[in-house]
Formats: structure tokens, sequence, C-alpha cells
């Protein structure tokens, strides 16, 4: 018999398709908004932390988290992370402009709007090559730098209330987005307005970690509450299929620990049939179990084996009497630190290149945030490598550690040493 008072709670509901969601993909614990760095004065001030849970729908296999702050909250006006403090990326973003120039014919007639566009790290090159361009950003400080670049920007989210105002002047040639598909909770909006804003014949790029190797890679700790969805080429497509367009290629690329990049275009754009990569991605996902809900449903034992084995490595190299360092304070370092309970006891302090993030502390950990001259301050042993992603970028950084003993630990998957 039921209790008197005791009201049962209905599951979520998909973003996409609207079917319950019943399959837990990974629990990580209570965990603090990934990249709330916190202001020293507020150190002993409530911080709130809220269930990171990624869940599994097993209809359409989106994997995603449930809502528990407005994108508004998430991406404000103070957001932490600017794109042009990572050399690599930039890099990578100067050989896509010239790619994407090359292959689509773009040209003074042309127009490229980005979608998520930050700090001008990508507009700035196809501006500089005389191709007109707009950003949409959401938040005031990275849109702020921006324009000191001379880049046009938009300061707002993107859905199709967005795209019906823009689509009269800014139709798009090429519309792209880099690691915004999964930050956006209302992944049927976003999707439905690109659409508009796509030009007729136009194209549609977006890049976002490619679910199969989170899975394949535990790489759980890339889970956070910016991250609202993590996705398959296979789930994307049905996406963007309900919404009048359709993939024909895709790219695999090795940022953020292997990405996609999906092509995308009208759905009745005949002069773009699907690729050979395309379809051989769809058969490869399927072989893989991306369309099997019970390849989702074991991976929460991995992360607690991962954890397990990261507390432990940790525990060792501090009874050997060794200090550790960090370096970077990206969002899948404080989702690491917070599910692992790592604080200072075990990471004396963290680097940074971004002057947005020094002299504040990580969420939930409270690991202060330095200028990374801190490192040859105080030659630590051993530098954690947090963003594991660009850890061949930040030893060549740091390579000169080598020369009072220190070592780099990184995940890899799993922590290991690079000496």
């Amino acid at each position: 018999m039921a209790q008197l008072g005791v009201t049962a709670m209905a599951a979520p509901r998909c973003r996409h398709c609207g079917s319950p969601l019943q399959d837990v993909f990974a629990d990580l614990g209570m965990s603090p908004i990934a990249n709330d760095n916190v202001p020293p004065e507020r150190a002993n001030a409530m911080e709130p932390f809220y269930p990171l849970r990624a869940l599994t729908c097993a209809t359409c296999f989106l994997v995603q988290l449930e809502d528990f702050e407005p994108a508004e909250r998430l991406f404000g006006e103070d957001y932490a992370y600017f794109s042009s403090y990572s050399t690599s990326w930039l890099e990578h973003s100067r050989r896509y402009v010239e790619a994407m120039t090359a292959r689509w014919g773009l040209d003074g007639s042309s127009r490229v709007v980005e979608l998520a566009s930050n700090d001008g790290y990508l507009l700035q090159y196809f501006a500089a090559a005389g191709v007109p361009v707009l950003g949409v950003e959401p938040t005031a400080n990275t849109a702020a730098a921006a324009r000191e670049k001379g880049v046009p920007t938009v300061e707002e989210f993107f859905g199709v209330e967005t795209a019906q105002r823009l689509a009269g002047e800014h139709r798009a040639d090429l519309l792209l987005g880099n690691n915004v598909l999964a930050h956006v909770p209302d992944i049927n909006d976003f999707v439905a307005g690109m659409r508009i804003l796509l030009a007729p014949g136009g194209v549609i790029t977006m890049e976002f970690p490619h679910l199969e190797r989170l899975i394949a890679l535990s790489q759980w700790d890339t889970i956070y509450h910016e991250h609202y969805s993590y996705l398959s080429f296979t789930t994307v497509a049905r996406i963007f299929a309900a919404h009048g367009l359709r993939l024909f290629d895709v790219e695999e690329l090795p940022t953020h620990g292997g990405s996609l990049r999906i092509y995308g275009c009208h759905h009745e754009d005949a002069a773009k049939p699907q690729s050979d990569a395309a379809a051989a991605l769809l058969e490869r996902e399927r072989g893989s179990g991306l369309t099997d809900i019970a390849t989702y449903r074991a991976f929460g034992e991995r992360v607690a084996a991962d954890k397990r084995q990261i507390v432990s490595f940790l525990i060792d190299l501090k009874g050997r009497g060794l200090r550790i360092a960090g370096y970077g304070a990206p969002a899948k370092g404080n989702t690491l630190l917070n599910h692992c309970g790592i604080g200072r006891d075990f990471l004396d302090f963290t680097c940074d290149l971004s002057p947005h993030k020094q002299g504040l502390l990580l969420p939930g950990t409270h690991i202060p945030i330095c200028d990374p001259a801190r490192i040859d301050e105080e030659r630590p042993d051993i530098v954690l490598i947090l963003p594991w992603n660009l850890r061949e970028e930040v030893m060549d950084q740091l390579a000169h550690i080598r020369d009072w003993g220190g070592a780099f630990a990184a995940r890899a998957p799993e922590l290991r040493l690079f000496p």
C-alpha cells in the first residue's frame, strides 16, 4: 500500500523524441557547475551542487542530462571559456577555414555564420580572407572579445526565433558550430533554427565529441552540466531528418578525445549525395552497439572502476612524498576532481593560461587557479594535465619541468605517468 503523502515522480522525457528516460548511462553523483569558478571572497559561501546523471533514451539513443538550471545561468555574461587560449585549437580552426573555403568556393559574395562563435577565434580567419561573417554568441564577455577582433556578433541564444529574425539579411552559405550542439537544452529548436537560416544549396558543419569515443575510451569526465547531450552520428542524423535536414558527409577528428565533423544540407538538396564515409560510420556505430540499449547500461561500472584507479594512483604518489600540481581548469577536470573527491589534499594548485580564470578557485574542490609561472616557482614533482585532450600541447609548453626531475600525469584513458 502506498504511503500517504508520497507521490511517485514521473520519468523525465527525452529532449528529442519525448520517450520516457529510464536507463542510466553514468551517475557521477552531485557536482557543481563545471565552469563556475569561485572568487576567493566567496570561498565560504554556499555553493550549489546538482545531480550529474546521464540517461539514455531507449528509442532514439540520445544520451542526455536532466535540466536543473536554465542555459542563461550556465552560459552567463562571465563565461569562463575563451577558445583563443588554446594554440592547437586556433590552428585547428585556421585549417578548417582553409578547407571549407576551398571545398565550397567561398568568397566575398558568400556568407558564413557561426553559432556559439565565442571570442571570434574561428571567424577571424574567414574575415581576414574577405568572406563576410556573422557570429551568434550568448555570452557577453566572449562576444565583446569577438567584436574587438572585428568579428560582427549578435549576442543571443540561437533557435527558431533568432533564425527567423536573422534570415532576412544573413542566410548562410556555410552555417557552422563547433562544440555547441551538445550544449543546447532544446536541441529540436536549435536544429529547426538551422534549417531556417541555411541558404538554399548551403552547407551546415557541426563538430562535437563522438559518443562512440566517449564509451570506447571511458571519457566520462566529459560529462558536465553545460553538456546537455552526448551524440552519435546515428542519433544526430535522426534529429536533423526530423527537421528537414540531411547529413551527407562526415569526418572523424582527433579533437576533444575524438570528435565528428558532420556535413548537413536541406533534405531536398540532390546535389549532395550521401558519402561512403557517412554510410560506413552508420554501419560501424551499429556494430559498436550504439543502437543497443545494453551498451549504455553497461557503461556505469567502467566509471566506478576508473574512479577507484584514479584515487589509488594519486594516493600512491602522495604516499611516496611527491608534490602534485594541476595544469588547466577545464570543465572535464572539474568533473573528474569532484567525482573522485580530489581536493587540495592531492593537488596543491592548478594553472591556466587564461587570465579570466587565474586568481579564482575551482568549483567544489576550491583548488586555486594560478598563472603557469607558479609551476616554475614551486617545482612540483608531478603535473597532472586536466585537459587530457591537449596533453601533447601542454607537455611541449612545460617540457622544462624535466630539468628538475618532474613528470606529467594524464588520463589516456587510464591515469598514468608520462616521464
